[in-house]
């Protein structure tokens, strides 16, 4: 299974109010250098807990192992950051802390410029944000080529940019902006002689992801992070639903069991797009190692949520009916959270790879070179299966 979800929630409600276990997960995502498609988790669940109860056990347990694995000391309690905080100053939800390097949204400075790339985006809703790379005006063209494209990776339609020198502000958009403007952004952004202003413009979600992930990358290659320090930071108050533009309806930005803040339960009747949720994620130096959430113990709640997500009642009995009906039982209120094993054995060992850590893994394709799996099927096993293979 992709995780024993739904299993340790009828755990609770069958009354073992605390659940430890040790999980082998399989999930078809996206292979990278801390991912694997399986891989092994601690999964927990507890009942009668609220959001900082979770929080706190989890802490201890990291703080354990810590001391007893690296006789490191961490000073808990680690940093919190609201998820939209994070991805105001840092554009990514799991962000790393070992540098600055923030970024900053200068929309409104920009909303009536006569650089029309800047006010056509404001004018469609999308926003302005930038980069402050303190010192580093002596980049080539050349360099600041390649990172146009790296951001282009990230769906950024370009990358504006302005060098300060002693004398002047060099660009080839600078010539658009007033004197007001290069004021405004001047504090804004705390620009000094030698900085290399970055911008990108665009909807949030294209701004965010390629501004998050060139700061990453520029501290990567400026060499601004220390790998010695450990960055912990909890992200919480994550959005209950994204607007999925293809489907043209709501989707849990989680999964659909995760409960609403308790003051948001009234924005259920009305728009959506601002409720939060009881969500929480444990970032370790730019890396996801564990999240969890407060799940929904009341059954017309869930419901509602079904409702919102044009999960009919039909639909929903057939997917999750075993749990509906344990929820109309009677559920206590209940929470937990999973811990990537794997991906937080790489980061205490200090390891580029999560491949590094785990015998045999599979390749950035997903086969095997030990045993050469995956490999052809017979048609004594498709035809024991009942499984027919149509070619294209």
């Amino acid at each position: 299974p992709q995780s024993p979800q739904l299993f340790k929630q009828l755990l609770m409600m069958s009354g073992m109010e605390r659940y430890f276990q040790i999980a082998r997960c399989f999930r078809d995502e996206d292979l990278r250098a801390d991912r694997q498609p399986e891989f092994t988790q601690i999964d927990i669940e507890m009942s009668f807990v609220t959001q900082e109860d979770v929080i706190q056990v989890m802490e201890g347990l990291v703080r354990a192992m810590w001391k007893e694995s690296l006789g490191e000391t961490l000073q808990t309690p680690f940093p919190r950051l609201s998820y939209d905080e994070s991805m105001a100053r840092f554009g990514l939800d799991a962000p790393d802390l070992r540098f600055a390097l923030e970024l900053r949204e200068i929309t409104e400075i920009f909303r009536a410029t006569s650089f029309k790339v800047f006010s056509d985006t404001v004018a469609k809703g999308g926003i302005i944000k930038a980069i402050n790379a303190k010192g580093k005006a002596d980049l080539s063209r050349g360099e600041i080529d390649e990172l146009t494209k790296f951001v282009g990776i990230y769906g950024a339609k370009g990358l504006a940019w302005i060098k300060v020198l002693e004398n002047e502000w060099q660009s080839p958009i600078v010539k658009f902006f007033s004197e007001s403007e290069k004021a405004a952004l001047r504090e804004r952004l705390d620009i000094q002689t030698g900085d290399l202003v970055m911008f990108v413009a665009d909807k949030p979600k294209v701004v965010n992801d390629a501004l998050g992930n060139l700061r990453e990358h520029l501290g990567e290659k400026f060499k601004l992070i220390d790998a010695q320090q450990k960055a912990f930071v909890w992200i919480y108050d994550f959005p209950m639903f994204e607007y999925d533009e293809k489907e043209a309806r709501h989707a849990a930005v989680h999964h659909p069991f995760t409960a609403p803040r308790s003051e948001d339960l009234e924005k259920l009747s009305g728009d959506v797009t601002h409720v939060k949720t009881q969500a929480y994620d444990l970032v370790l130096n730019g890396n996801e190692i564990g999240g969890g959430s407060i799940r929904i113990h009341d059954p017309k709640l869930q419901a509602k949520v079904f409702d919102i997500l044009k999960i009919n009642l039909e639909e929903a009995k057939k997917k999750f009916g075993f749990l509906l009906e344990a929820l109309e039982f009677g559920a206590p209120p209940h929470g937990g959270i999973a811990f990537g094993l794997d991906r937080l054995i790489m980061l205490m060992a200090g390891a580029p790879s999560i491949r590094d850590v785990i015998a045999f893994p599979k390749t950035q394709k997903g086969t095997c070179l030990l045993s050469e799996a995956p490999s052809p099927v017979s048609a004594t096993q498709l035809l024991e299966l009942g499984i027919r293979v149509e070619k294209k």
